[in-house]
Order: C-alpha cells, then structure tokens, then sequence
C-alpha cells in the first residue's frame, strides 16, 4: 500500500522530470546543439553556497552576493538563474529531509501547494519587471532576508515548540504564510530563514521546518523556474554551476547536519548580505539618474 509520503516522493519526482525536460530542451536551442559549460567558478558557487543551504542558512542571499562581486550576472536575471539553478539540488534537498525528518503530512502537503501557488503567480510577474524594478526588489529582499538571519542568530524567536504539524486557525496561518513566501522566492529572497521562523511561532519543532521548507522550495522551484525559462529570464552558463556544484554540496553537507557550528558563518553571510542589499538599491539609484532611464521614463 502507498503511503502519502510515497505519494509525495513519485509527485516530486514528476515535477523533478518535468523541470529537467524543460529546461534540457530550453537548452539544446539556446545553445544550437552546441555543447555549454559552466565555468569553475559558477560550479564553486554553486558547492559553497547548497553547502550553506542544506544546513538551514539558505542560498539564495548568499548567490546573489557572489554574483554581485563578481559580476557575473546581470542584475535583471538574477533571480531567474537563482531558481533555475538552484532546483535541482533543493529537489535533492527535499527527498533527504521529508525521508528523514517527521512531519504530519497534511501540514507538509498543505504548505507545499501554498508555496506552489505563490510562486507561479509571482514568477509571471517578476520576469517581466525592468531591470531597476528588480534591483529595488532584490535590494529590499536582501535587507529582509538579513533581518531574518539576524533572528535566527540570537535565538529570538525560533525556539518554537514540540508539535509535528498545524490544526484549526494555526494551519490557515501556515498555508498564508508559505504562500506569500513562495511568491517572494520570485523575486530572490530565500524562503527558509522565514519559513523556519513562522513554524516556530506557530509551535512546530524547528526541527519539523526542514522538509517543509525544503519540501516548498522542491516543489515550488521546477513551477517558478518553467516561466524564467520560457521567457530566457536567466543565465544559462551560471545555472548550470549552479546545479552541477550543488548536487554533491547537498549530499555531503547532509552527513554533517548537527556537528557544525555556524554562528560565525552566518554573521559573515549577514555582513555580506546587508552590503550586497545597498549595492544593488544603489544601482537602482543610479539607473534612475542615468539618460537613459529618464528617455525610458
């Protein structure tokens, strides 16, 4: 007899299959049979920051920054080459987490179909916005994505309870709740840190957030990434990087769960997010200044 966590497992899967034929195709006519490498450094990327990811910190603030520095995506596809790039190791993320970890599957399913749904309505939306409308997104995204990490930091407000799932009013804020953030994951802020802070408010175990946010984010990634695909709103040679370094970061970073200390980490990945936030609200400034916007304007 299946069981809803094997339903959900051979759901996943479909979305899995669906996204990979998706973007396999995109490929083959983008790069006209031509065979496309990533770089080094877009898979670097992509070990270091999934690493990051699969211990709870997130990824996508983390990316965004490297790309900033390096320069190495433009602005206005970043967040197409986020979630693009980022599928499938979340997907690898999600079977680990939801076969290990205990959760009450109608919360888990739930939350995930919310997450779904805000996503595909903000990806419409997002991979159509001009260049500065993204930095300005993004730029406030970051700040807030800080803000969360700073909560996780000091404890404040993620200790949360013993609970394995939502009921009643509780579940109805959760459903809500992951669906906004799935429609922010759009824009390139990171679902985790507030996924993971919402359950603890809600009097879930911390611990019960992570096949939740990474069952989200799996789900939820193929749906987003299907638009920014279509419509050639991302990098293709930094997505790849993306997955190829992820995949392996994913399943090593899994084995150490619980025996790192990642506090220092993660004032450094604040630090850089703040300054990354600025960056890119300044860019937006100086777009709004430059000829060129005031003859778009």
């Amino acid at each position: 007899m299946l069981t809803p966590k094997v339903w959900l497992f051979i759901a996943l899967g479909g979305f899995a299959a669906f996204y990979l034929i998706t973007w396999l195709t995109a490929i083959r006519r983008a790069s006209d049979g031509k065979p496309v490498a990533p770089g080094p450094i877009h898979a670097g990327i992509g070990f270091v920051t999934n690493f990051f990811d699969t211990l709870g910190i997130g990824s996508f603030a983390t990316t965004t920054s490297f790309f900033r520095f390096s320069k190495l995506v433009k602005d206005e596809v970043i967040p197409g080459t986020l979630n693009v790039g980022h599928t499938l190791p979340t997907i690898t993320q999600a079977f680990i987490y939801i076969l290990i970890v205990d959760v009450e599957m109608p919360t888990l399913i739930l939350l995930i179909a919310a997450s779904v749904l805000g996503m595909w309505l903000g990806a419409g939306v997002t991979c159509k916005l001009p260049r500065r409308q993204v930095q300005i997104g993004m730029g406030v995204a970051l700040l807030v994505a800080s803000v969360f990490l700073l909560m996780k930091i000091f404890n404040k407000q993620v200790e949360g309870g013993h609970d394995l799932g939502l009921h009643g009013t509780t579940l109805w804020i959760g459903v809500i709740g992951n669906f906004v953030l799935g429609a922010l994951m759009s824009l390139g802020i990171g679902l985790y840190a507030p996924c993971l802070i919402m359950i603890s408010l809600l009097g879930m175990s911390p611990k019960a957030a992570f096949p939740i946010m990474m069952g989200s984010c799996a789900f939820l990634m193929p749906v987003g990434s299907e638009q920014f695909i279509r419509k050639g709103s991302y990098n293709l040679r930094a997505a790849l990087g993306l997955a190829l370094g992820g995949i392996p970061a994913v399943v090593i970073a899994a084995k150490l769960v619980g025996s790192l200390d990642l506090k220092y980490v993660m004032w450094l990945v604040v630090a850089v997010v703040i300054y990354t936030a600025i960056s890119m609200l300044r860019s937006a400034m100086a777009e709004r200044r430059s000829p060129l916007a005031e003859q778009e304007a």
